[in-house]
């Protein structure tokens, strides 16, 4: 191994605990293998110099903020799929073609968001858990519907959001 490609490790200094959960697949953390995992690497690491040219704290921060940007954006797509999908199933006889291509459409930037960021699936299901909250409370928004309704604890699996096929002629 390369002495500037060292294996990612945890800080103490982290906030959000990403620290603790987000490393490269592989162990090795790159800029254009794991995106995610090498910005939290290098804001590691950057806070670890000693140097009075460079704004350390603030340019480690910076860097950090575009992984948990990237974090962020994963939650964004799997709310989206949720709340899709429980408007699918709790309102059959409002569903459309715009539900369903939205559900697809999310699925892709997911797949492709996780294969670009590996080590993103350390933290999947703490996001999924955090983009089911949300996607229920706008579901019971946008429905209408009473929030006994949706269920509390999420009905469904990472699997199930990516896989499972939404057919406008379903009856269920």
């Amino acid at each position: 191994m390369k002495p500037d490609m060292l294996p990612f490790t945890c800080s103490e200094e982290a906030d959000m605990g990403y620290y603790d959960v987000i490393q490269p697949v592989d162990g090795v953390a790159t800029y254009d293998g794991d995106f995610t995992a090498w910005a939290f690497d290098q804001a590691r690491r950057l806070r670890a110099l000693q140097s009075n040219d460079i704004d350390v704290a603030h340019v480690a921060e910076e860097i950090e903020d575009r992984g948990k940007e990237e974090v962020a954006r994963l939650e964004s797509f799997l709310r989206l799929i949720i709340l899709h999908m429980l408007k699918w199933d709790y309102q059959p006889n409002r569903r459309s073609r715009s539900w369903r291509n939205s559900v697809m459409i999310q699925r892709k930037h997911a797949a492709k968001h996780l294969k670009k960021n590996p080590s993103l699936k350390h933290v999947l299901d703490q996001e999924f858990g955090d983009a089911y909250e949300v996607a229920r409370l706008e579901a019971i928004d946008e429905t209408g519907l009473p929030d006994r309704i949706f269920p509390e604890t999420n009905p469904y699996t990472f699997d199930t959001i990516m896989n499972r096929e939404l057919r406008l002629d379903d009856p269920e």
